[in-house]
């Protein structure tokens, strides 16, 4: 075929995708074009087998909605923020990953900022944000930033938040349950024989940091052990962080056997932090992370971690917007949504140095 009539075919082809109007779908899925235009336009009243009807219907005549005339129809854009504090942590990318599938599968696009905890950069991210008329935000940054609560609360848009946020209307939040997934890690590593455990923090200036010290403070007490001040320490939840809060705490005179961290990059900084002195991991210090993200199960040795499910945040991030923007969303009263933790075991905990089992342990393992 000569290059002028590929030309002319592709045009061709062309003209036919933009001549597909809904009368079209309408008379291909034997449906009225009003139940065509609600169940495009993702009215929840449609019988859920008629709007399957329209949408296999959509798929076989090649019509592509105008977003621009669906937004003047159903008075919404059908677009969701999602904020989050940064990309270089990869607990944040997979979170993005899953709500943005999430929410493409129920019909909405998805606008998504970073804010790398600049105020700046935050201010003009949701300037953005308004000028687009999004219908809803998720603001997955782990920290109330008040100003950016001030500005988009103004607006009354339905609004996500992690942890807390004010009790209005139009926001709801997803309480992240930190103590359960710490209790977890610090039964866990006393079962093994650990009494001396230290803990590296997130930057305390962050609610949900706070939280996670806190837990585990308290899951100490209550096996009746302490930390020593200076096996507590803040670090900033990055690798480098927890390499400079190790290094930190092996200058100690009491060395602890085991050490919990805030997030999973912190442990990993901990494991590469170790790796430069003559401690191994597990066998000198046991090592706990905490978000489980994907990277976790290919450290060497493999991470035992907290498990904080990106895709179960996301799911109730979606869930939570919808309830905000769609007014007979069967979940439209609820204010709350409770997201678990729990502990992944790996082979970064084993028993505490010089104890029997890990003796035998050693033993057994250089037969």
């Amino acid at each position: 075929m000569s290059a002028s009539r590929k030309k002319s075919k592709k045009k061709a082809s062309n003209r036919r995708h933009a001549t597909v109007s809904i009368r079209d779908v309408a008379k291909r899925a034997g449906v009225s074009i009003a139940t065509v235009s609600r169940a495009v336009n993702g009215i929840t009243s449609v019988d859920p087998e008629l709007a399957k009807r329209v949408w296999k219907a959509v798929e076989e005549v090649g019509y592509v909605p105008n977003p621009q005339a669906r937004a003047l129809v159903s008075g919404r854009s059908r677009m969701l923020g999602l904020i989050v504090s940064e990309i270089t942590n990869p607990f944040f990318p997979e979170l993005v990953q899953e709500f943005e599938n999430l929410a493409v599968a129920q019909g909405y696009e998805v606008m998504i900022g970073s804010t790398n905890y600049d105020p700046a950069r935050t201010e003009s991210l949701i300037r953005r944000m308004l000028q687009r008329n999004i219908d809803g935000v998720a603001v997955m940054t782990f920290g109330i930033e008040e100003d950016l609560v001030k500005k988009l609360v103004e607006s009354e848009f339905p609004l996500v938040f992690v942890d807390a946020g004010p009790k209005l209307a139009n926001i709801r939040v997803l309480k992240v349950n930190y103590g359960e997934g710490i209790h977890e890690a610090v039964q866990h590593l006393a079962a093994l024989g650990h009494r001396a455990i230290a803990f590296i923090s997130g930057p305390l200036r962050l609610r949900s940091a706070v939280a996670r010290r806190d837990a585990f403070l308290s899951s100490m007490a209550e096996l009746g052990l302490t930390a020593p001040a200076a096996h507590i320490v803040e670090g900033d939840h990055t690798m480098e962080g927890g390499m400079a809060a190790i290094e930190r705490i092996v200058t100690h005179a009491e060395l602890p056997t085991a050490v919990v961290c805030s997030n999973d990059m912190t442990a990993i900084g901990v494991l590469h932090g170790l790796y430069r002195t003559t401690h191994k991991v597990p066998d000198d210090i046991s090592v706990v992370g905490f978000d489980d993200i994907h990277l976790a199960q290919f450290m060497l040795p493999p991470l035992t971690t907290v498990q904080m499910s990106c895709k179960l945040l996301a799911t109730a991030a979606v869930q939570a917007l919808r309830a905000g923007i769609e007014p007979d969303h069967p979940r439209a009263a609820q204010k709350e949504w409770s997201i678990p933790t729990h502990l992944v075991v790996r082979r970064s905990t084993t028993y505490p140095r010089g104890t029997l089992p890990a003796l035998k342990q050693k033993t057994a393992g250089g037969a």
